[in-house]
């Protein structure tokens, strides 16, 4: 699959759109993740209360897949509890690592799914995975 295949309507929508690009009021929890090999960068906020992730968004620069993940993993994690957000950010991984292929196990991703097949593309992989390993330093510390 070519990268122009990849850049299909739900990543264009999640690439163009603010809706979970912007800075939210009182995070509790704000880390930057970086991709050295492009220069990819996001800084994920989180606001979290008992366990659960109330907010979050993400600020920072890089290629369409990258922004376009971090916005989808947004989506995905607000609203539920620390736990199921890191269970999803395994699924991810192990989706595009192509260790978990069930089509049944990879419906909790939603929309993520359109990225299964970045992991055929080694060179964008890092660019896919930068919010969620993020995610899993900002959160997955306490855990």
């Amino acid at each position: 699959m070519g990268i122009e295949q990849i850049y299909n309507e739900v990543l264009t929508e999640h690439t163009t759109s603010s809706r979970n690009k912007h800075h939210i009021n009182n995070p509790t929890h704000v880390c930057k993740g970086v991709n050295p090999s492009c220069g990819d960068e996001i800084e994920l906020e989180i606001r979290e209360k008992d366990g659960i992730i109330e907010d979050a968004a993400f600020t920072g620069v890089g290629c369409a897949i990258s922004q376009a993940s971090a916005s989808i993993m947004i989506d995905l994690i607000k609203g539920k509890p620390v736990e199921e957000s890191l269970e999803l950010a395994k699924t991810f991984f192990g989706m595009i690592k192509r260790e978990i292929t069930d089509e049944k196990q990879l419906e909790i991703l939603e929309d993520a799914i359109v990225l299964k097949d970045i992991g055929h593309m080694p060179a964008r992989v890092k660019c896919a995975v930068l919010g969620w390993h993020t995610l899993e330093d900002v959160v997955g510390k306490e855990k």
